[in-house]
Protein backbone atom coordinates (compact mmCIF):
# COMPACT_ATOMS: atom_id res chain seq x y z
CA UNK A 1 0.00 0.00 0.00
CA UNK A 2 1.19 3.53 -0.78
CA UNK A 3 1.04 6.22 1.91
CA UNK A 4 1.17 9.98 1.46
CA UNK A 5 4.07 11.97 2.87
CA UNK A 6 3.40 12.90 6.48
CA UNK A 7 1.00 10.02 7.15
CA UNK A 8 3.18 8.71 10.00
CA UNK A 9 2.93 12.12 11.71
CA UNK A 10 -0.85 12.14 11.33
CA UNK A 11 -0.90 8.80 13.16
CA UNK A 12 1.40 10.16 15.87
CA UNK A 13 -0.85 13.22 16.33
CA UNK A 14 -3.82 10.86 16.80
CA UNK A 15 -1.91 8.91 19.47
CA UNK A 16 -1.06 6.02 17.15
CA UNK A 17 -0.68 3.23 16.85
CA UNK A 18 2.15 3.06 14.35
CA UNK A 19 3.77 -0.13 13.12
CA UNK A 20 7.50 -0.09 12.34
CA UNK A 21 6.96 -2.82 9.72
CA UNK A 22 4.80 -0.55 7.54
CA UNK A 23 6.40 1.46 4.73
CA UNK A 24 5.06 4.79 6.10
CA UNK A 25 7.37 4.42 9.11
CA UNK A 26 10.47 4.98 6.94
CA UNK A 27 9.73 8.72 7.03
CA UNK A 28 10.06 8.60 10.82
CA UNK A 29 13.28 6.59 10.63
CA UNK A 30 14.76 9.18 8.27
CA UNK A 31 13.85 12.02 10.64
CA UNK A 32 15.37 10.15 13.60
CA UNK A 33 18.62 9.72 11.67
CA UNK A 34 18.65 13.39 10.62
CA UNK A 35 17.94 14.56 14.18
CA UNK A 36 20.48 12.32 15.88
CA UNK A 37 23.15 13.32 13.34
CA UNK A 38 22.56 17.03 13.94
CA UNK A 39 22.61 16.52 17.72
CA UNK A 40 25.90 14.61 17.43
CA UNK A 41 27.39 17.48 15.40
CA UNK A 42 26.21 20.06 17.96
CA UNK A 43 27.50 17.96 20.86
CA UNK A 44 30.87 17.56 19.13
CA UNK A 45 31.60 21.28 19.40
CA UNK A 46 33.10 22.74 22.57
CA UNK A 47 30.47 24.54 24.65
CA UNK A 48 32.31 27.87 24.47
CA UNK A 49 32.02 27.81 20.66
CA UNK A 50 28.49 28.94 19.92
CA UNK A 51 28.68 27.63 16.36
CA UNK A 52 26.93 24.51 17.75
CA UNK A 53 23.70 26.52 17.64
CA UNK A 54 23.60 26.34 13.81
CA UNK A 55 23.08 22.57 14.04
CA UNK A 56 20.23 23.01 16.53
CA UNK A 57 18.66 25.65 14.28
CA UNK A 58 18.80 23.15 11.42
CA UNK A 59 17.38 20.47 13.72
CA UNK A 60 14.34 22.59 14.62
CA UNK A 61 14.14 24.52 11.32
CA UNK A 62 13.97 27.68 13.41
CA UNK A 63 16.15 30.60 14.37
CA UNK A 64 17.08 30.19 18.05
CA UNK A 65 17.87 33.82 18.90
CA UNK A 66 15.15 33.73 21.56
CA UNK A 67 15.81 30.15 22.79
CA UNK A 68 18.86 28.87 24.68
CA UNK A 69 19.78 25.17 24.64
CA UNK A 70 23.00 23.97 26.24
CA UNK A 71 24.84 20.88 25.07
CA UNK A 72 25.07 17.98 25.43
CA UNK A 73 21.54 17.68 24.06
CA UNK A 74 19.64 14.82 22.44
CA UNK A 75 16.43 14.99 20.42
CA UNK A 76 15.18 12.30 18.05
CA UNK A 77 12.49 14.27 16.16
CA UNK A 78 13.42 17.92 15.66
CA UNK A 79 10.42 18.42 13.41
CA UNK A 80 8.08 17.56 16.31
CA UNK A 81 9.30 20.21 18.81
CA UNK A 82 7.93 23.75 19.06
CA UNK A 83 9.38 26.60 21.11
CA UNK A 84 7.91 29.84 22.36
CA UNK A 85 10.10 32.83 23.19
CA UNK A 86 12.58 32.94 26.05
CA UNK A 87 12.85 29.17 26.56
CA UNK A 88 15.95 27.89 28.39
CA UNK A 89 16.95 24.21 28.39
CA UNK A 90 20.04 23.39 30.42
CA UNK A 91 22.51 20.66 29.48
CA UNK A 92 21.92 16.90 29.26
CA UNK A 93 18.28 17.05 28.12
CA UNK A 94 16.85 14.09 26.23
CA UNK A 95 13.72 14.75 24.19
CA UNK A 96 11.97 11.68 22.79
CA UNK A 97 9.73 13.87 20.70
CA UNK A 98 7.87 11.74 18.14
CA UNK A 99 4.51 12.44 19.80
CA UNK A 100 5.20 16.19 19.84
CA UNK A 101 6.61 18.56 22.45
CA UNK A 102 5.69 22.21 22.91
CA UNK A 103 7.58 24.61 25.16
CA UNK A 104 5.59 27.81 25.61
CA UNK A 105 7.14 31.22 26.35
CA UNK A 106 9.50 31.50 29.30
CA UNK A 107 9.86 27.79 30.13
CA UNK A 108 13.01 26.95 32.12
CA UNK A 109 14.45 23.44 32.43
CA UNK A 110 17.34 22.46 34.71
CA UNK A 111 19.98 19.89 33.68
CA UNK A 112 18.89 16.33 32.95
CA UNK A 113 15.36 16.90 31.64
CA UNK A 114 13.80 13.77 30.13
CA UNK A 115 10.62 13.94 28.05
CA UNK A 116 8.96 10.87 26.55
CA UNK A 117 6.13 11.18 24.05
CA UNK A 118 6.18 7.58 22.81
CA UNK A 119 5.27 4.28 24.42
CA UNK A 120 5.42 0.64 23.36
CA UNK A 121 2.40 -1.62 23.05
CA UNK A 122 2.40 -4.00 26.02
CA UNK A 123 2.23 -7.09 23.80
CA UNK A 124 3.77 -6.08 20.45
CA UNK A 125 6.40 -3.95 22.14
CA UNK A 126 9.00 -4.27 19.37
CA UNK A 127 6.75 -3.10 16.54
CA UNK A 128 3.71 -1.10 17.74
CA UNK A 129 4.02 2.38 19.29
CA UNK A 130 1.56 4.83 20.81
CA UNK A 131 2.07 8.56 21.40
CA UNK A 132 1.08 11.46 23.63
CA UNK A 133 2.07 15.09 23.11
CA UNK A 134 3.78 16.87 26.02
CA UNK A 135 3.04 20.55 26.54
CA UNK A 136 4.95 22.71 29.00
CA UNK A 137 3.05 25.94 29.43
CA UNK A 138 4.13 29.53 29.92
CA UNK A 139 6.81 30.19 32.54
CA UNK A 140 6.83 26.66 33.96
CA UNK A 141 10.04 25.70 35.75
CA UNK A 142 11.29 22.12 35.49
CA UNK A 143 13.85 20.98 38.08
CA UNK A 144 16.94 18.80 37.67
CA UNK A 145 16.55 15.22 36.41
CA UNK A 146 12.79 15.42 35.89
CA UNK A 147 11.06 12.83 33.71
CA UNK A 148 7.83 13.83 31.94
CA UNK A 149 5.73 10.98 30.53
CA UNK A 150 3.64 10.89 27.33
CA UNK A 151 0.47 12.98 27.16
CA UNK A 152 1.30 15.26 30.11
CA UNK A 153 0.65 19.01 30.23
CA UNK A 154 2.59 21.07 32.77
CA UNK A 155 0.58 24.18 33.62
CA UNK A 156 1.50 27.85 33.52
CA UNK A 157 3.98 28.94 36.21
CA UNK A 158 4.08 25.40 37.60
CA UNK A 159 7.24 24.16 39.32
CA UNK A 160 8.32 20.52 39.03
CA UNK A 161 10.77 19.54 41.77
CA UNK A 162 14.07 17.82 41.09
CA UNK A 163 13.87 14.10 40.38
CA UNK A 164 10.11 14.05 39.87
CA UNK A 165 8.42 11.63 37.48
CA UNK A 166 5.40 13.41 36.02
CA UNK A 167 2.73 10.94 34.93
CA UNK A 168 -0.33 13.23 35.08
CA UNK A 169 -1.14 16.82 34.16
CA UNK A 170 0.23 19.51 36.49
CA UNK A 171 -2.21 22.35 37.25
CA UNK A 172 -1.30 26.00 36.69
CA UNK A 173 0.76 27.46 39.59
CA UNK A 174 1.21 24.03 41.22
CA UNK A 175 4.45 22.92 42.84
CA UNK A 176 4.81 19.16 42.36
CA UNK A 177 7.42 16.60 43.34
CA UNK A 178 8.01 12.92 43.93
CA UNK A 179 7.59 9.64 42.11
CA UNK A 180 4.95 9.81 40.80
CA UNK A 181 4.72 13.60 41.08
CA UNK A 182 2.02 14.95 43.37
CA UNK A 183 0.92 18.50 44.22
CA UNK A 184 2.83 19.86 47.23
CA UNK A 185 1.35 23.35 47.22
CA UNK A 186 0.24 26.19 44.95
CA UNK A 187 1.98 29.45 44.17
CA UNK A 188 0.22 32.78 44.52
CA UNK A 189 -0.55 33.99 40.97
CA UNK A 190 -0.36 37.61 42.15
CA UNK A 191 3.33 37.17 43.07
CA UNK A 192 4.45 35.79 39.70
CA UNK A 193 6.46 38.04 37.42
CA UNK A 194 6.59 37.90 33.63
Amino acid sequence: MEYKTGYVYELMDQGGPTDVRESYFLEAVNEMTRARTLCAKANGILPDDESYIKYLEELFDRNLDDVRILTPFICDFGNRVKFGKGVFINHSAILSASGGIEFEDGVMAAPGLRIATINHDMNARHTIYTYGKVTIKKNAWIGMNVTICPGVTVGEYAVVGAGAVVTKDVPDYAVVGGVPAKVIRYLNPDEQQE
